[in-house]
Formats: structure tokens, C-alpha cells, sequence
């Protein structure tokens, strides 16, 4: 199998243990370590399970309007947001990162949906003056979070102006390449860092090398897991995907109620005037010491309400912690569910993200 991120011996090196050839590391040896670096001091993210595609040409904006879930007519160079792109049926085909440049547009996006949203885009480019660039093979993604994430940077890079807005981007140059710094805040300074491939190996040392003196550690899949949970947020193909409406996912910063008319935009619309739909993605907190499995019933009285999509023990809570689609009666937070496993396991529905319970 062929390698995943171009980081891959950088990583060996540095003791990164994987779960399977050809992904991403699980972890550097001590999850508790890389937890406690992401949450009090700054942890690196090896993030090239990332798609990059570049949009360019006169009708860029009409035709990604009409696609996309968000209004895009707002954003200014340097300026980005969350949008999904829907069938015409108002289900999730992927969910992406638009990013406005001076003379195009970007999204990133979960690499594995490449293929899917190129299929799905060239279907509707008819007439409409718009290249599509593949850059997944030019870029590479590292992630940096937590409250030393900013120090780091500006150890790499001394005369940095960070984007200070959620989704705002800004150029920089790192060992000499161009880099490009997308601000991200779920809960904790986040900051995503596209650079070229050919620069990765040097720009990875780089970061390590400044992280030192503030602690700083790279951080693997497991931890990362915990990490999205905590801050309540789903991912596509586990928590979501293309069996869901949009509404259902809770997805309400990847979609505008006023910019007109886009491709799965009628049923969109017509789910927000009837007021709901009838099961949402949820947060669970759950009784016990064992994380529970997806696809867990949810029930309530002995009826099943909803199920389970993915659940970690949580660090900062103490307790396990659960994502899971729940029917609109029992959606409330407070509401008490149960997992039917053994003697039973309590699940109480909690508003996202769990980091608000703690």
C-alpha cells in the first residue's frame, strides 16, 4: 500500500506508531502526553488526509454559489467559511472549507471524498467558465492547536500576522516557501497550515524543532478522535454522510436561509419553515468507564429513538462521551436515554460542544 502523507519516515522517526501501513500515525508512543500537549500547550497534526482543489475563471462565484450551502457573495480575499455540497434530494454529498483568494477560490475537504465531489461538480459544468484544479498532490496540511499554537508559529516565523478570524487565512513564508495559515477555533486557537509538498519534510522539522521549549508534541489519530469528539464535532463517513439531510447533521454554519437558490436548496428550505426534522446528530454523556460502540441504540421506555455513530472516554470530563442521532421528542438536552448493553448504560443528551460541560 502506498504511503498516505509524504511525512511518513519523518514520523518513524520521531516514533510514530501506526496502526496500519499506509496511514496516518495512531500515535508518538504516549497518547496521555500528546492529549495533555493539545490542551495546555501546542500539538502538531499531520493533516495530509486532506484534498486541496482550485477554482478559477470568470464564473468561479455563480457556479460554486449554486452548488455550495453557503453564500459565498460576502467573502473578500483572505476571507473563508463551512459550506456542504447536496444532492438535489438535500443530502450531504461532503462537507468542505472554502477558502477565497485573490483570483480564485479553494476547498479543502476529506481526501477520501475527492473523487465523489469532482464527479459531482463536472456533472453541473456545463457552460459556465470555471477550471477545476486538482492541488491535492502539490499541498500538504499540518494543523497546530492548543494555547501555545500562536508562540510556535511565531517561533517558525517572526514577523507572522495571523489571521485573527475563524476561517480567515493569511500568507507566510516558512523555510523559505510560501505558506498558506487558515485560522480554525472549535474550542481552542487552531491554525492550519497549507504548504508545498516539497517543503514538508524541512518545514515538519522546523515546528518540531521550535516546539521543543514550549512542550510541544505531534499528536496521532487517537488522540485527534478524542479531540473532535470533545469539541463536538462530527465527521463525514462516521457521523454523517450521504443518507443524511443537511438539517440533521447540525451542521448550522455550513448553511445560509437567504442566499437564494443552490442545488438541493428546496428541501433545505422546506425542512426550516416546517420548523424541524425528525432526528438530529446529538451530544451524549454517558454513565460508566467504557466508551460505547457505533450503531448503539438509543432507547427511551424500551423504544429505540436513536443510535449511537461514535464515542471516546473523554480526558477533560472524566466519563465517556457519545455522538448519536436522536428522534426530535427525546432531543432536549437533559433528556435521559439508555444503551441497551448488559445492565444498561445511562445516556443523557447534552448541548455541543461537550467542552461546555466540563
Amino acid at each position: 500500500m502506498s504511503e498516505l502523507t509524504p511525512l511518513a519516515q519523518f514520523h518513524r522517526e520521531n516514533g510514530a506508531v501506526f496502526a496500519e501501513p499506509g496511514l496516518l500515525p495512531a500515535h508518538f508512543g504516549d497518547p496521555t502526553r500528546e492529549y495533555a500537549a493539545a490542551r495546555n500547550t501546542a500539538g502538531l497534526i499531520d493533516r495530509s488526509d486532506r484534498g486541496l482543489l482550485q477554482f478559477t475563471g470568470p464564473d468561479r462565484l455563480p457556479f460554486l454559489q449554486g452548488m455550495l450551502s453557503n453564500d459565498l457573495r460576502a467573502l473578500k480575499p483572505f476571507d473563508g467559511q463551512y459550506a456542504a455540497i447536496l444532492t438535489q434530494q438535500g443530502k450531504v454529498i461532503a462537507d468542505v472549507r472554502v477558502l477565497c483568494a485573490m483570483n480564485s477560490f479553494y476547498l479543502d475537504f476529506w481526501a477520501i471524498l475527492k473523487a465523489k465531489i469532482l464527479v459531482h461538480l463536472n456533472r453541473y459544468l456545463v457552460a459556465d467558465e470555471v477550471e477545476i484544479a486538482d492541488r491535492s498532490n502539490e499541498y500538504v496540511f499540518i494543523s497546530i492547536r492548543g494555547p501555545r499554537a500562536e508562540a510556535l508559529i511565531s517561533a517558525v516565523v517572526s514577523d507572522a500576522d495571523l489571521p485573527s478570524r475563524t476561517k480567515q487565512h493569511a500568507m507566510v513564508t516558512m523555510d523559505g516557501a510560501a505558506v498558506c495559515i487558515v485560522r480554525e477555533d472549535p474550542g481552542a486557537p487552531i491554525y492550519d497550515l497549507i504548504l508545498p509538498r516539497t517543503s514538508a519534510f524541512t518545514i515538519a522539522q522546523c515546528l518540531t524543532e521550535a516546539g521543543r521549549p514550549l512542550s510541544a508534541a505531534w499528536i496521532g489519530t487517537e488522540v485527534q478522535e478524542i479531540l473532535r469528539l470533545e469539541a463536538g464535532i462530527p465527521l463525514y463517513g462516521v457521523d454523517f454522510g450521504e443518507e443524511n439531510l443537511l438539517l440533521e447533521t447540525g451542521l448550522a454554519d455550513a448553511v445560509s436561509f437567504t442566499k437564494g437558490c443552490y442545488l438541493g436548496q428546496e428541501i433545505v428550505e422546506r425542512i426550516r419553515s416546517r420548523g424541524h426534522v425528525n432526528k438530529k446528530l446529538c451530544g451524549l454523556l454517558l454513565d460508566g468507564a467504557v466508551a460505547a460502540k457505533p450503531g448503539d441504540p438509543l432507547q427511551s421506555g424500551g423504544k429505540e429513538v436513536g443510535a449511537v455513530t461514535s464515542s471516546v472516554v473523554s480526558p477533560r470530563l472524566g466519563r465517556p462521551i457519545a455522538l448519536g442521532y436522536v428522534a426530535k421528542e427525546f432531543w432536549e438536552p437533559g433528556m435521559v436515554l439508555t444503551i441497551e448493553r448488559g445492565a444498561g448504560i445511562r445516556a443523557q443528551v447534552t448541548a455541543l460542544p461537550f467542552a461546555a460541560s466540563s
